[in-house]
């Protein structure tokens, strides 16, 4: 093994992979609403478009998906950084989690589950029931069915952020982020497009 590298524990090898933007997922079900930070959600499939995300099964969250069949994926921008932290610091089952944090929520279109303001990007998926991944894994396949983003941020199947405030935010762990940085195109593609 090279001198240069660096051994990571196995319990913290998720790490290395896990700085995919942070998503607040948002669930409903009968009167009851809650909102979750998770960095462990990913897509799976192009179309239809699915995504996979893991909910623990202690959470208000699974509990109010696995009553409804929905989430919502709501992609935050850096200017919200504090209010996705508060949402991953604190249970729904403590209280309502929206007027815990300053989260504002708003109607989705075609789920149950609320949409976040002050997000750049937003998912509504129905869950594709899976109860053996759900039980073992606490894995969830969901379809989306609609998808909406910050024209500003992105446009033509492609991210750009106009400011600081608006670049997607990264969970590291302890309360630390780091956000999306510059956008580049490598010299290959750059000498195809010529």
């Amino acid at each position: 093994m090279d001198k240069q590298f660096q051994s990571v524990a196995l319990a913290k090898s998720y790490l290395l992979l896990n700085h995919g933007p942070v998503t607040l997922v948002t669930s409903a079900a009968g009167r009851r609403s809650n909102v979750m930070a998770a960095s462990w959600a990913m897509p799976l499939d192009f179309d239809p478009p699915k995504v996979l995300l893991v909910i623990d099964r202690q959470t208000l969250t699974r509990e109010l998906v696995e009553a409804s069949g929905e989430f919502a994926l709501n992609i935050p921008g850096r200017a919200i950084a504090d209010q996705v932290l508060a949402a991953g610091s604190v249970s729904g089952r403590d209280g309502d989690k929206f007027a815990r944090t300053g989260l504002v929520p708003f109607a989705a279109t075609k789920i149950a589950a609320p949409l976040i303001s002050g997000c750049v990007a937003w998912l509504e998926c129905r869950v594709i029931s899976d109860p053996a991944n759900q039980q073992a894994h606490d894995l969830f396949i969901a379809q989306v069915l609609a998808a909406w983003a910050d024209p500003q941020v992105f446009s033509e199947d492609r991210w750009h952020f106009p400011d600081a405030g608006r670049t997607t935010i990264h969970y590291q762990a302890g309360g630390s982020f780091f956000f999306t940085g510059e956008s580049f195109v490598c010299q290959e593609a750059e000498s195809q497009q010529k």
